[in-house]
Parts: C-alpha cells; structure tokens; sequence
C-alpha cells in the first residue's frame, strides 16, 4: 500500500520508579510494534538512555508510518539500565504501556499520558506520548554555535556548558529536538556542528519559534540552567552572513539584579542547507542496482551427501544454502533490472585439476558467469554441488575485491553494486577482508552477509561495522557498507521453513538504502531527473 503519513513520536516519562542505591534510575525506552495479523510484537527502536533521572524527555523520537485504516499496536517497554551490561535481560523492568498509534493521534493535541503497569505491587509512574504528523519538508540544516563569557555554575573550575533545542508545538508548549555535546570546564564553548532535520527543528513552518536553553552539566543529572535564547528558522537562516549574536538570558536574575545584562552570548557560526534526496528518487533517477552472490564451498559445512551438511538437499527440501538464497534472493531480484546475477563459489577444489578456488562460476563460465534470475544460480549452485569438491579455507577477500573492481569502473551513481556472500560464518582471511572491505567502503557498493547454520557469528558482527566503524591498519571504512543476517532467526525449528519471508526481506535489505544514499551523499551525487511520465 502506499506509504501512510509519517508520524513522530515524542517520548517522556514521569514519576519512574527508582531502582539504583546510589543515585536515581537510568531510564530507556524500547518500543515494539505489534506484526499485522499476528501476536508477535517487534523491536522497532529505542530512545538513549537518560542517566540520574526519574522523569526523563527523550530527545530520540520515533518516526513510524501512519496507516488510518490499520489498528497499529504499540508496546513501551521502561528499563534502567545498568550500563555495565548491554543485554537487555539484565536491565531493571521500570514497566509497560499498551496504546494504539491512532489513540495517540486522535487524542486531544495528540497527547496522551497513560499510567505505566507490569510491576506488582509498584506504582510505576506514567509515559507521556506526543505525536507529530510530519511535514514531507526534506531539507537538512547543518549548524555550528559558539558562548562567550557564560555564566559560571561551578564552584571549583568553569562551568561545562551544553545546548538544548526545543521546537514550538501549535498548542505553545514546548518539545525538545536536540542536545549538543558537552564541552568541559569553559564560559567560551565551541561546540561541534550538527546536521537536523529542518522537520525536526520546525516541522516545516519556518518562522515557529525555536527555543534554545543553555546547561551546565552535572556528573549527578541536576544540571544548571545557565539561560535561554529564541530564535526561529527564518532567523537562523539569515543569521548565517551576519554572525549574529544571541544574548543569553536567566529570567530569574533579570528580576532580581537591577544591573543584569546577561548570562553571556551564543553566536551561530554557520548554517547551511541540503535536500535530503532518498532511495526512491535515485532508483526511479535510472540508478541501476547489480546484485552479485557468493556461495561458500568449503568443508566445514559438511559433507553435501551427509544430512548434517548445511549443503545437504532431500527431495522433499531444499539445503540451508537453497533456502537462504531462494528468500533473500527472491526480494533482491524485484530491483535488478536485467535479472542477471554473477554468481560465485568459493573456498573448493574446481575441476578439471582440482585447484583450489575462491571465486569460480557457478555456471562453469569465466567469461560470463551470469546466472539468469534466482532460478537460474540456484541450478547453477545444485551442479557446482555435483562437481567441486569442498575444501578451504574460507577466503572473502577475493570476491569482494573482484566486485569491487566492477564497482570502480562506473562511480558517477548510475551503477551500484550488492555482493550477497552467503556463509557459515567460519573466516579464515579476516585481516584481508577487513582490508578489502575499508577499500570496498568508498565504492558504490554494499555487502550482504547471510549467516547459515549454527555457528556463533562475532567475525561476522565485527565486519558488520553497525556498533563499532570497522578499521584496517589504521584506516577507516570511509562508511559502513555490510550487512549481516543470521539467518537462523527467520526459520522455524526444523530449519526448512522461514517463517516470515517480509520480517527477513526488511532486515536484509534494511540498511542498503542507507548505504546507496550515504555513498551519494559523500561524492555529492544528486539523483538524474527522472523523465516525465
């Protein structure tokens, strides 16, 4: 269906309870939305957690799509979390609500405060739901501000000053959209630039006034108000050639000190502003999307003839290897327009010499090794089966930087390539690999790892680059470019069943998008115009 009006989220919470000894809770919020149809719910995100507080505003909202004809069901779940853990088992249960997403819109102001319940005997507090429908404004504002001579908070040094952004809602109030870092021990702060969605900051009406508090942090949460400033879109806009210089003001001072000027100044030392383009507009723009799979061969997956062998096909069932080929590749081909895939296996002994290969064609053809559609390189991948034997060790390197090449060719936008490695997960060439990747990271391409088989997959993690960005001899990935899918957490139990082919389908083509738009995005590749229609 078509996609309904985007709506945002802002999340706060009141009167938690206090699990910690020492100080107040440390609180997050999980959202989970509920699958159409189903009981099964799903993490959609999470807000950052908010240290020392009991009544928290979240500064990460969530933007979910708005349906009027779904009943789209919502589950927030309050933890504290112990920040030495990262599991989220081990994380004190603060409790829940239940809302529907149409409830918080057709409340009054789309506002909605419901008691928080799940933990007997407690009361639990309330969380505050406010919903925006968003303006379809694309653009995004990059903005640096600086202080002078900020008022000192701090007994013993300098205050350690930080930024909070807060756009006007209609009814007056106010809703937090930003918070800078903090800079430490200074009253003349430079902060870092910031990229905003202008969405986020104004909703699109550019003259709705934004309010700007400047705090001093404190270690304990009690931060102090240090003073406040407004401005608005259209202002900080025009700002940008006049170095304008916002006064900092405490209303509490200025009533009690006839001689108050002001709690020091914020000067906005740049603004600029860029659409944001999205997949779309590149795809139907003629961006031709080239998908390139890769097989793993080798022998610890076991032998092909034996049923333990993730390689192993029944009559009645296709292999581990089958299957995830068949799923994944199913969604990808809906966007290759020539439905031709390279297809490579690697990490077998080829006939007729049984020399050890780590990118053959499946089809036997080195000069086109393009197999026709999904159908196409699964026959392939059944007759490769036949006639290599499998061997090892278990090289990426090669593959990758065989599409990489292919990517290098063409890097104006108009091409863009998806590697689809699927694995069991045992790496013998992690170094070159990394190394391949963070050379592969500033071409138009992304990888896809799909993990078959039981294996625990933290080589496949770390490639993955989503927690911490992946490094190679000092260098950098220029972006992340890999996706990784174990592909077990989307079969049922006897492992020949996936159980949702649109859950798998949106998390192994979760990140491309972002991908293809942050390669554009840094070689400042704007979409072609699509031809009128």
């Amino acid at each position: 269906s078509v996609p309904g009006t985007k709506v945002e989220l802002t999340v706060s919470c009141r009167n938690l309870l206090d699990m910690d000894t020492f100080s107040k809770s440390d609180p997050v919020v999980v959202l989970f939305v509920q699958v159409s149809g189903s009981s099964e719910w799903k993490e959609f995100g999470r807000t950052e957690v908010i240290d020392n507080t009991l009544n928290p505003d979240f500064v990460r909202k969530f933007v979910l799509d708005y349906y009027f004809e779904e009943k789209q069901n919502l589950r927030f779940d309050v933890y504290n979390v112990d920040s030495k853990s990262c599991s989220a088992l081990k994380q004190d249960f603060l409790g829940q609500a239940f809302v529907a997403l149409g409830e918080v819109i057709g409340s009054q102001r789309g506002r909605l405060e419901r008691p928080l319940t799940g933990v007997p005997g407690k009361r639990c507090g309330t969380i505050l739901l406010l919903a925006e429908e968003l303006s379809n404004c694309r653009d995004i504002v990059t903005m640096q501000l600086c202080a002078n001579k900020l008022d000192k908070k701090d007994f013993f040094g300098k205050s350690d000053p930080f930024l909070v952004f807060y756009r006007s809602n209609e009814d007056g109030t106010f809703t937090i959209c930003h918070k800078t870092e903090v800079v430490k021990n200074t009253l003349n702060p430079v902060w870092q630039p910031f990229t905003i969605p202008v969405r986020a900051l104004c909703n699109g009406d550019y003259d709705r006034t934004v309010k700007i508090d400047v705090y001093d942090w404190d270690r304990d949460g009690s931060h102090d108000f240090i003073g406040e400033f407004a401005t608005s879109y259209r202002e900080l806009s025009r700002a940008q050639s006049q170095f304008t210089v916002y006064e900092v003001l405490n209303p509490r001072k200025k009533c009690k000190k006839k001689k108050y000027v002001n709690s020091g100044t914020v000067t906005l030392l740049s603004f600029s502003v860029e659409s944001e383009f999205t997949f779309v507009d590149y795809i139907r723009g003629g961006t031709q999307l080239n998908f390139t799979v890769a097989i793993d061969f080798t022998a610890s997956n076991g032998l092909p003839s034996q049923p333990t062998s993730l390689h192993y096909a029944s009559p009645y069932q296709l292999s581990a290897y089958a299957l995830a080929l068949k799923a994944v590749g199913e969604i990808i081909q809906d966007y290759d327009s020539d439905k031709l895939f390279p297809a490579y296996g690697f990490g077998a002994k080829v006939p007729p010499d049984g020399k050890i290969s780590h990118q053959f064609p499946l089809n036997n053809n080195v000069e086109n090794p393009s197999c026709a559609g999904i159908e196409g390189v699964l026959e392939s991948y059944l007759q490769s089966l036949r006639t290599v034997q499998l061997y090892g060790p278990t090289n990426f390197a090669p593959v990758i930087n065989q599409v990489a090449g292919t990517a290098a060719q063409v890097t104006d936008g108009s091409q863009y390539h998806v590697l689809l490695i699927i694995t069991d997960g045992v790496i013998s060439d992690m170094l070159q690999t990394k190394e391949a990747i963070v050379t592969a990271s500033s071409l138009p391409m992304s990888i896809i790892i799909v993990g078959v088989g039981p294996a625990e997959f933290e080589a496949m993690e770390e490639l993955d680059g989503d927690e911490v960005r992946l490094s190679s001899r000092g260098r950098y990935a220029e972006r992340d470019i890999v996706q990784f899918v174990p592909f077990r957490d989307y079969v049922d139990d006897s492992g020949n069943q996936v159980l949702s082919m649109a859950r798998l389908a949106k998390d192994v083509l979760a990140e491309i998008p972002e991908q293809l738009l942050s390669y554009m995005k840094t070689h400042d590749i704007k979409p072609r115009r699509a031809d009128p229609e």
